[in-house]
């Protein structure tokens, strides 16, 4: 499989995560819910959607798409860690410079932890 095809693709479904994880939080925390469960809450509205994805287009193999209970139990334990990552950075950037700049750091997080992922899921998950 082509890093570059795996790669672009791996980036379309982030940018959509992404787009789902932090319009969650940013309108959990304005509605008044703490910055650790709205990243959660984030976090578990991107999650189900990227491994979808991620398994039927970015790492299928010839049409082959690769999902299944043993993939997502491994994606699950990947994506627990990298979530528990995510937490303690965006709960950090709210408690030390306020919820607003939590709201700006959540994209550079979350980007900084998908290079990560994209690696250990290809080598870990979708393998």
């Amino acid at each position: 499989m082509s890093l570059i095809r795996q790669g672009s693709s791996y980036l379309i479904v982030g940018l959509i995560q992404l787009g789902i994880d932090w319009a969650l939080f940013v309108a959990a925390s304005a509605l008044g819910v703490p910055v650790v469960p709205a990243n959660l809450l984030g976090r578990i509205g991107g999650m189900l959607l990227g491994f979808w994805l991620n398994g039927r287009h970015t790492f299928a193999q010839d049409g082959v798409q690769r999902l299944g209970w043993s993939r997502f139990a491994r994606f699950l334990l990947l994506w627990a860690v990298l979530t528990a990552a995510s937490t303690v950075l965006v709960s950090t950037a709210a408690h030390q410079l306020g919820l607003t700049y939590a709201w700006l750091a959540k994209p550079l997080v979350e980007g900084g932890l998908a290079i990560v992922s994209f690696l250990l899921m290809r080598r870990l998950v979708f393998r």
